[in-house]
């Protein structure tokens, strides 16, 4: 998996939160799955095509969403609703735009599907591209009070 693929997402995601949450947003290190990966409760999923083909998911639990899409509404969520699952597809809209369109200024071409959210628990996602996964957590807020969003990117080039 090349870097110049992986990296526009991760400093959209950097960038998009750091608009709704202010500084407090840190990005951690990143690591590589090959293997299933059970989802923390919410994750917004995004398919990639053209030039390469993979999926960029962004994984969060509930009470995460929540606290986001609070900030990102001006107002408190408490359940996990259709307001809350438009706003974290909207997130996920702003950063896949953000990065594609980076990617685009560097002459790679992607296309992308509209984010599609799964809610849940025991949910497990399957990496069957014989690719590993690379993962970047951002802590949300000073502490991670607000919790964290691990970025999940798996990017091939087309054969």
């Amino acid at each position: 998996m090349r870097v110049e693929y992986i990296n526009p997402f991760v400093e959209a995601t950097v960038n998009v939160l750091k608009e709704y949450l202010g500084p407090v947003v840190k990005r951690g290190n990143l690591y590589l799955k090959s293997t299933s990966k059970q989802i923390m409760g919410v994750a917004a999923l995004v398919g990639l095509a053209g030039d390469v083909e993979g999926r960029v998911l962004l994984d969060m639990t509930q009470d995460t969403a929540l606290a986001v899409a609070s900030i990102m509404n001006g107002e408190e969520m408490k359940v996990m609703d259709e307001m809350v699952k438009a706003t974290i597809t909207e997130l996920a809209n702003q950063i896949t735009a953000q990065a594609i369109s980076n990617l685009y200024q560097a002459n790679y071409k992607f296309d992308l599907t509209p984010p599609t959210i799964f809610t849940g628990e025991n949910m497990m996602i399957s990496n069957n591209m014989n690719v590993e996964a690379l993962i970047v957590p951002v802590e949300l807020g000073n502490n991670g009070e607000n919790g964290k969003i691990e970025i999940n990117v798996v990017i091939r080039e087309k054969i």
